[in-house]
């Protein structure tokens, strides 16, 4: 059991973390102008600042003199041995409505992280999404300029071996291209597939955080978003697309100094994302 004078200045610090993470998006926001490397973290993975400022303990704590987060979903007032209120996360009614998505997430991150990292793929992937697009005279994915061009954008994904796991990275490469993975992934396959070192499995750890909404703990929500949006401008860094109106250096993956440093930030992000697994890993089986 937690006294309000002990909650209420860790919720107060998750909302002001949680404005730290989000300062960027939402100053751009404020000026009406699109963010081509950040919008992704809240179009992509659909969510609301709010949603990241609330903060909940997790299963297992009650928060005495919580009025607020008894009225919340999935909450249930309790009576303390003092005879005051309090409030905490009602998992009997939580697993009811969520029960099947907390056993996919589950079975998923759990299969995920038991796999070794592969970290051969270099970010092909967001090369393989504009691949041809020029020829067949289609748009591509963000309104920025490509930094090897049309042809030299072309000619990187030709002269590469391109084994992209994740389906949800995958299913948007253009039609030229699928057949140049040397993987087939399918939303059915994605427990069997996914792999630690892949940055789009790291990212989706902020989203199964959302979908596992009050049962995760602030902390973790936020650390996962935090690992998401770091992956998410190497991601950017590494594409064929020209990032620097953003302050971004280009990870130039064409080149050998471009691959060492890109495998060096995907280790380091597939260390991150261990730990973040294991510990919403926890969250599911005290569910149980």
């Amino acid at each position: 059991m937690l006294p309000a004078d002990v909650w209420h200045p860790r919720a107060q610090a998750h909302a002001d973390r949680a404005d730290d993470l989000t300062r960027v998006w939402r100053e751009a926001r404020e000026r009406g102008e699109k963010h081509a490397i950040e919008d992704f973290l809240f179009t992509y993975y659909p969510t609301r600042v709010a949603q990241l400022r609330r903060w909940h303990p997790g299963a297992g704590t009650v928060l005495a003199d919580a009025d607020e987060h008894a009225s919340w979903r999935w909450y249930r007032e309790t009576t303390l041995p003092d005879g005051g209120s309090g409030a905490a996360l009602d998992v009997a009614a939580f697993l009811a409505d969520r029960g099947d998505t907390v056993a996919y997430v589950r079975a998923l991150v759990g299969a995920t992280a038991s796999r070794p990292g592969s970290f051969g793929c270099f970010g092909l992937h967001e090369w393989a999404m504009v691949y041809r697009d020029a020829r067949a005279g289609r748009d591509h994915r963000h309104p920025l300029p490509l930094r090897l061009g049309h042809d030299g954008t072309d000619a990187v994904v030709e002269s590469h071996r391109i084994a992209c796991s994740h389906f949800d990275a995958f299913r948007f490469f253009t039609p030229e291209a699928r057949d140049r993975n040397l993987l087939a992934p399918t939303r059915e396959r994605q427990p069997a597939l996914e792999q630690p070192g892949c940055l789009h499995a790291g990212m989706d750890l902020y989203k199964w955080c959302l979908k596992l909404g009050p049962a995760v703990p602030g902390d973790l929500l936020l650390d996962a978003f935090e690992l998401a949006r770091d992956i998410r401008y190497t991601d950017m860094a590494a594409a064929p697309y020209d990032v620097s109106s953003y302050g971004v250096q280009p990870v130039a993956i064409e080149t050998p100094e471009g691959k060492a440093e890109y495998v060096r930030r995907q280790r380091g992000f597939a260390e991150r994302g261990q730990a973040v697994r294991a510990r919403l890993l926890a969250v599911c089986d005290a569910l149980a």
